[in-house]
């Protein structure tokens, strides 16, 4: 990879500008629009191979899914990556794969393209998945250390930021269709998709312009062995740092809570507290434009104590989050938890991969296998949170008894999080 200056401005921001480009998916497709959209265009109850299983279920499987096969793929992308130096290649590819996927989205109408659609929804996941390994890499590499938090922050601040712009242009046009001269209800949300897909890879062309580019070694079968050698050497020098271990234990039980949350809180409003659209549309947007402050509070909190004070406060309030959603019956209060959900998501998401890469040995060599492992087990905790969540309310047939659950995954990352010594987490 080409060399660069380090905290260089125009390839920070171009860097934080991918956040602004694949966020767009992450809040239209996976948060605001697709889930409600999922829900409303399939029946209740979806029988597939004699099993009857709730459309929300399904939903929370093929969110499962997708992690799990991305979870895979990862370490060994990214020890290949890291050989042959390929970083931008593979980012450059899994952006393309999502972007598409979200593409034809557009023709998935509800039944009969049940399977075009699950399958693109998994196909987009996996390329928004598979590209953030990659992307998360490139800051240590990027920026000196004492700017980690704040450019960390930068990235999803800018990500909040330009997929709330999207949204908000989407989600005139799915309340007013008849501004645009539409009237099939369907077509908004759809070309929706489409808008989020072009949003996409068209703001990510300026990242891949300006990060480093790939200085790339013959690609021979001998890479897929020393991809495995990359993963295999980086797990060896985490054994040797207990410390980085249980933290990396305490983010994959949080995370399986956090991100299962942001997946199914559209849908855990509309099933459950019968959530119009347009109060959909207020939901959402109070949670994102809080995110925004929330990321930065809690970088400011850790720097005037620590991150691991940072990170514990943010546990227990997402503890509180899921025991007033069980408890709630009022939308009111539910605006209130989705502006406490946006303020620790932020936070918790960006102060996690900036501790992380504090925690970090050597920052120089091997960046990408060491985020594969950060990666696997964040996929992995999404695989979990989101496949217990489905399954809780298959088996229950109450989805209150879902959110309940995800407290314990937060109860159990503040005792690891804690056993960690002060001096080996700042």
């Amino acid at each position: 990879m080409s060399k660069i200056i380090k905290n260089d401005r125009k390839v920070v921001n171009a860097w934080a500008l991918f956040d602004w480009a694949n966020s767009a998916y992450a809040l239209v497709i996976t948060t605001a629009v697709f889930p409600v959209y999922f829900i409303q265009f399939t029946p209740d109850i979806i029988n597939i191979l004699g099993i009857d299983i709730p459309n929300s279920a399904l939903y929370s499987y093929a969110v499962a899914f997708s992690y799990l096969i991305i979870a895979g793929l990862s370490p060994i992308l990214s020890g290949i990556a890291d050989y042959s130096g390929r970083r931008m290649f593979f980012l450059k590819l899994f952006t393309i794969i999502g972007s598409l996927a979200c593409l034809s989205l557009y023709f998935f109408k509800g039944v009969p393209q049940l399977w075009l659609g699950t399958s693109a929804f998994i196909l987009a996941t996996i390329g928004f998945a598979g590209g953030i390994v990659f992307y998360n890499a490139y800051l240590p590499l990027i920026v000196t250390e004492d700017r980690y938090d704040q450019v960390s922050a930068k990235g999803f601040a800018f990500g909040y930021v330009g997929s709330v712009i999207l949204l908000i242009i989407i989600l005139v046009m799915i309340q007013k269709p008849d501004w645009f001269g539409i009237t099939d209800p369907q077509l908004p949300a759809r070309i929706g998709f489409v808008m989020v897909g072009l949003w996409w890879i068209g703001f990510a062309q300026i990242t891949f312009r300006y990060l480093p580019k790939d200085v790339t070694s013959r690609f021979d079968r001998k890479i897929l062995s020393k991809g495995f050698e990359e993963i295999s050497g980086v797990f060896a020098k985490l054994k040797q740092q207990p410390w980085l271990k249980r933290f990396l234990i305490a983010f994959f039980f949080y995370s399986a809570g956090v991100q299962t949350i942001i997946n199914v809180a559209a849908v855990f409003a509309e099933k459950e507290l019968a959530f119009k659209a347009s109060e959909l549309i207020l939901l959402v947007l109070i949670l994102q434009l809080v995110a925004v402050g929330g990321a930065y509070l809690f970088a400011w909190v850790s720097k005037i104590s620590s991150n691991k004070i940072s990170l514990t406060i943010m546990l227990i309030i997402w503890i509180l989050i899921c025991l007033g959603a069980y408890f709630t019956e009022g939308k009111m209060l539910f605006y209130f938890l989705a502006g406490m959900v946006g303020m620790v998501m932020g936070g918790i998401q960006a102060l996690s991969r900036s501790t992380y890469s504090k925690m970090l040995e050597d920052k120089e060599n091997d960046t990408t296998s060491y985020f594969s492992f950060y990666d696997v087990l964040y996929k992995t905790a999404i695989v979990l949170g989101t496949f217990l969540f489905g399954f809780v309310e298959n088996i229950t047939g109450n989805i209150r008894y879902s959110i309940l659950v995800l407290a314990f995954f937060f109860v159990v990352g503040i005792i690891l999080l804690n056993s960690i010594k002060k001096e080996e987490i700042n």
